[in-house]
């Protein structure tokens, strides 16, 4: 392709409305253009990237034994309703009725769909194990769309769902779809980790999250320094702490504690540490009002929490609410003698010994705490948040933290879907068995803006040579110059020929601006054809990521960049 055929408009300056390096430097680099919040319109440059990364989805199922097919975006609200997810998903799910004043959504996930599909052609146990996939647009209705690509509200997405006779085999599809999704990222080109998290609104047993390290990644992970060990800051866990048998209990005492609110505030009061401090959180639940309680130096992990109480939702309570509940002002609550709500407590506060907490009054705190003693939770689970320098639970290595751009997630259904949408099989005695199902997703659009924000610099993209919309760019210094169109001309025909992806910059343009350009799309090499072309036939061609420049000789310049490629 010519540049001058191409629609490829590049801008000088940052818009103002991008906030990440991607969100920029798609725009800038003439990849997408915005149409409305979170929706995009993706030019020709963005198609062969997705185009390339999709190739290589395609390829990693299909070695797995997936099947291809393409299920509807416009989904009936009966199956949502079927599987009990219609009122639960929330405004994210885009709604929308028909003429005949039927509700219908735009598909965020397909489990419905492809559930039903199997229960109507699924019999026999024979017909599995099945992997079927598809990709397509996906439609969520976010709250704040922003990062471009990253958080929009119509996105691309690899979506493929196993259908197992029982949880061991879901074993070995589960297995399959780790290694695909390592193989899939991999040969993107991206530094990646595979992390333990949590299932969210999809549901499940078991799920994975694949995250591109970055700087600019919405989530936080932990990992181990010494071993494998990697989770979601939202999913990390550490095994309970032991009491403390040496340190006797003291006698329970309430203290007059005027203004002092927050752990930090109460533990310098006392002159403790904060750890010793017991932290009494009211929440409220789509169920009823709850009691969370971690110590003084963690955090509440509401994710956890809503797990552990199997809620669908979970948030902070009104001021309002914390006062009918406790009777004290916020800042006061406590576990002491509190008996209207239901009372979570985390591992770590059931070990602490002669702790203080709240005493539900104004003004007022309880010392010399013990759990079992003076207060018994409803419920004792972890519900805090993990932090970096923590041990590692498998290892005893050293907590990290870094940040991640999610790509992928697979998770195990186990038979959620299954059961409440009546997919069922016939096993070998002829009784009928609920299918056992997996999940398996991959950003496509999300995994192109996450290879930007892992490969830049201050000029531009430096794309990855397996997903760069092109190989190469022929520049000739100077368009005015015939015979250096012509050689320009012919090494760009040779390269083609050669299955080097080539565009050719026949503008005429100044050369700094095609250079600028040629650093700012991304391409992996630059050809310049130029003065010594003609003289001494040799050919400049420089390495986007390395900055490494080459001459190389005319008559061999296509065989020789077919080599380089190879190497990046």
């Amino acid at each position: 392709m010519r540049t001058t055929q191409m629609l490829m408009p590049t801008l000088r300056e940052v818009p103002a409305e991008a906030e990440v390096v991607s969100h920029q430097l798609l725009l800038r680099a003439g990849f997408i253009r915005k149409l409305a919040s979170g929706v995009y319109t993706y030019l020709p440059l963005a198609m062969r990237v997705l185009q390339k990364i999709e190739r290589i989805v395609r390829e990693e199922m299909n070695r797995q034994g997936g099947q291809e097919l393409l299920m509807p975006i416009i989904q009936p609200a009966e199956i949502w309703l079927e599987s009990g997810r219609w009122h639960v998903y929330g405004p994210e799910l885009f709604r929308l009725k028909d003429r005949h004043d039927r509700d219908f959504c735009l598909g965020p996930t397909h489990e419905e769909v492809i559930t039903l599909l199997v229960r109507g052609e699924v019999r026999s146990y024979k017909q599995m194990p099945l992997l079927l996939y598809h990709i397509t647009n996906k439609y969520r209705d976010e709250r704040r769309p922003r990062f471009g690509l990253m958080r929009g509200r119509e996105f691309i997405m690899k979506d493929l769902y196993s259908f197992d006779r029982n949880e061991e085999e879901l074993d070995v599809s589960y297995q399959k779809m780790h290694e695909a999704y390592t193989n899939v990222f991999t040969r993107c080109g991206l530094k990646f980790r595979p992390v333990e998290a949590d299932s969210g609104a999809i549901g499940g047993s078991s799920t994975h999250e694949f995250m591109v390290l970055a700087d600019s990644g919405e989530a936080a992970i932990l990992y181990c320094s010494h071993c494998d060990y990697a989770a979601n800051i939202e999913k990390a866990s550490l095994p309970a702490a032991g009491l403390d048998a040496a340190v006797p209990p003291l006698e329970l005492e309430q203290v007059s504690t005027p203004g002092q609110k927050s752990a930090a505030e109460v533990a310098q009061f006392f002159g403790l540490e904060t750890s010793q401090v017991i932290k009494t959180m009211i929440y409220r639940t789509d169920k009823e009002l709850v009691a969370a309680l971690v110590r003084g130096d963690r955090d509440v992990n509401e994710i956890k929490l809503l797990n552990v109480l199997g809620a669908l939702t979970v948030e902070l309570a009104s001021e309002t609410e914390v006062q009918q509940a406790t009777g004290a002002p916020t800042g006061y609550a406590g576990p002491v003698g509190l008996k209207k709500i239901r009372m979570v407590a985390d591992h770590e506060v059931m070990a602490l010994v002669n702790a203080v907490a709240g005493a539900n009054q104004g003004d007022a705190h309880y010392k010399n705490v013990n759990p079992d003693r003076d207060f018994k939770p409803d419920l004792v689970a972890d519900i805090r948040m993990v932090q970096a320098g923590e041990s590692c639970a498998n290892c005893g290595g050293t907590l990290e933290e870094a940040r991640g751009i999610e790509v992928g997630q697979i998770f195990k259904l186990g038979t959620k879907y299954s059961k409440t949408l009546g997919a069922t099989y016939l096993d070998e005695n002829g009784k009928e068995q609920p299918i056992v199902m997996g999940c398996y997703g991959i950003g496509v659009s999300r995994t192109m803006a996450a290879a930007i924000e892992q490969n830049h610099d201050a000029d531009g993209i430096i794309w990855p040579a397996s997903i760069a919309p092109y190989h190469a760019v022929v520049i000739p210094v100077s368009a005015k110059d015939q015979g250096q169109m012509e050689l320009a001309g012919d090494l760009y025909d040779q390269l083609n020929r050669l299955g080097v992806e080539t565009i050719l910059d026949d503008r005429a343009e100044r050369p700094g601006v095609k250079f600028k350009d040629a650093d700012l799309i991304g391409y992996p090499l630059r050809i310049v054809v130029g003065a010594k072309a003609l003289s001494e036939g040799v050919v400049e061609v420089r390495q986007r990521r390395s900055g490494q420049v080459d001459l190389l000789p005319v008559d061999q310049l296509a065989e020789k960049v077919k080599e380089i490629l190879t190497s990046l």
